[in-house]
This record gives structure tokens, sequence and C-alpha cells, in this order.
């Protein structure tokens, strides 16, 4: 239990990748709040979970982060660990993408990092200690075809936690960003359907054109992401603050 005493918040907390987290950290003893637009999925996460509450709310708006964190804290006190899991992928070739659909990209995957860590820092800073966590992607540390409004949102939220993590460097508060390879999610699924639609591949194709990028020849698990999420969040990482941790089978 070397997480009691801590409150996580969540974003994209009721399915895949979020709902590991949030499922590990109460695991370890946190109390949890996870969040998302949608009620059903967060429910379900959430049910049979004494120590773990659920709050809807859109992360690409300020003023609805504001509100999920001041709700959160409301019902279980001052969050200490906050893990901006949101996100989202368009696949579009460069030549067709139009400047909609790149702030599409920067709304939830920048912008909803922003958002969540903004609104949480000053409870941070006034009880001395937190931690700031982005769960990024590869996208985050290279490039990848058709998928350029996605790679430069998520290089820019590793820019934003080595920018961030230098301003609070000298606080007890760490910051951030874990970097998976393609996980197995529901988001992977929509790009094998992708794949499948516009390629006529099988399934099975698409799921190992998507693999082969993979030096280990497979998907991330949720729960190897969530692990990553335990350790920045433990006092044995209190030294690391700044980094963009690739968790890929060795893809980078």
């Amino acid at each position: 239990m070397r997480l009691q005493g801590h409150h996580a918040l969540v974003t994209g907390g009721g399915t895949g990748v979020g709902a590991a987290i949030a499922r590990a950290l109460t695991a370890e003893g946190a109390s949890v709040t996870i969040t998302g637009r949608r009620e059903a999925p967060l429910r379900e996460t959430a049910e049979g979970q004494a120590a773990m509450g659920w709050v809807t709310g859109d992360v690409t708006q300020a003023a609805e982060m504001s509100r999920v964190v001041a709700q959160a804290a409301q019902d279980r006190g001052p969050v200490t660990l906050a893990i901006a899991n949101a996100g989202a992928a368009d696949s579009k070739p460069f030549a067709k993408m139009t400047p909609d659909d790149l702030d599409a990209m920067l709304r939830v995957n920048l912008h909803g990092v922003f958002n969540l860590w903004h609104a949480v820092l000053p409870a941070m800073r006034e009880a001395g200690r937190g931690r700031l966590i982005a769960v990024a992607s590869t996208a985050g540390l290279k490039g990848y075809s058709y998928v350029s409004g996605y790679v430069a949102a998520k290089h820019a939220v590793v820019g934003l936690t080595r920018s961030v993590a230098l301003e609070l460097a000298r606080t007890k508060i760490t910051v951030n960003a874990i970097c998976p390879g393609f996980a197995e999610t529901p988001m992977l699924e929509e790009s094998i359907e992708n794949i499948m639609a516009k390629t006529g591949r099988s399934r099975e194709e698409a799921a190992k054109a998507l693999a082969s990028g993979n030096p280990q020849g497979r998907f991330v698990q949720p729960e190897e992401v969530a692990d990553a999420v335990l350790w920045l969040a433990g006092e044995g990482a209190s030294a690391v603050t700044g980094q963009a941790i690739s968790v890929s089978g060795g893809e980078v």
C-alpha cells in the first residue's frame, strides 16, 4: 500500500490504459478519481471500488477541468497525483489535413494535459508535494506517417513536461511523461479497423503491421504502462523529473 494517503486523478480513466492505471493506483492504496466525457465507462470501471470515484468532464475545456478537480478534492481531498491520460488519434495524410484537424489533436492531446496540470498545481504547491504525469506516446519521440497532427501534439506534451519540470525542480513536485508504443486499447482497435478499411487487409494482417514496429513483436499491455505510473508516483522516483520514458519494447 505504498501510495496510501495519496489522491490520484486520472483523465480518460474509463477505458484502456486509463482504467488500468486507476486500478493499479487503487491496489497500491491511493484514493482515485477517474474522469472522462462518457459516464457509462467511468461508472463501470469504478463499480465495486470503494476507493475509486468518478466525475464526468471534458479535458479540452479549462473550466471543465477546474470543476472536475474541485469536485474531486471535495470528495476525496486535494489531488496529489495527476495523470493526464486522455488522448485521441486521427489518421489522415498531411496534404489532406485542415487547420481544424490539427486543432482537434492539440486540444485533446496537449491542452488536455495543460488543463489538468494547471488546475491541480496550486493545491500541490500548498501541500508541498505532488506528481504530474502525462501519458504521451512514442509519437512524442519520433515521427509516424499519416498522423502528423497527433505526432505534433505528443511532441508538444514532451516539451511541456521538460519545461514544467525545470520550473518545479526545487519543489517536491515531479513532472514526467510516459511514452508507450502501440498499446492494446480501444484506440488501437480503431487504428486496426482504419487500416482494414483503407487497405483491404485482414484484421490479423493489420495488427501485424502495427506490431512490427515493436522490436519485441507485440503490443504494449495497459498494465505495463500502469506499472510505470506506479513507479513515478512512488517515493523511489523522487529524483526523476523532466523525463519522457519509453514503454515500447525497445522501439525508441
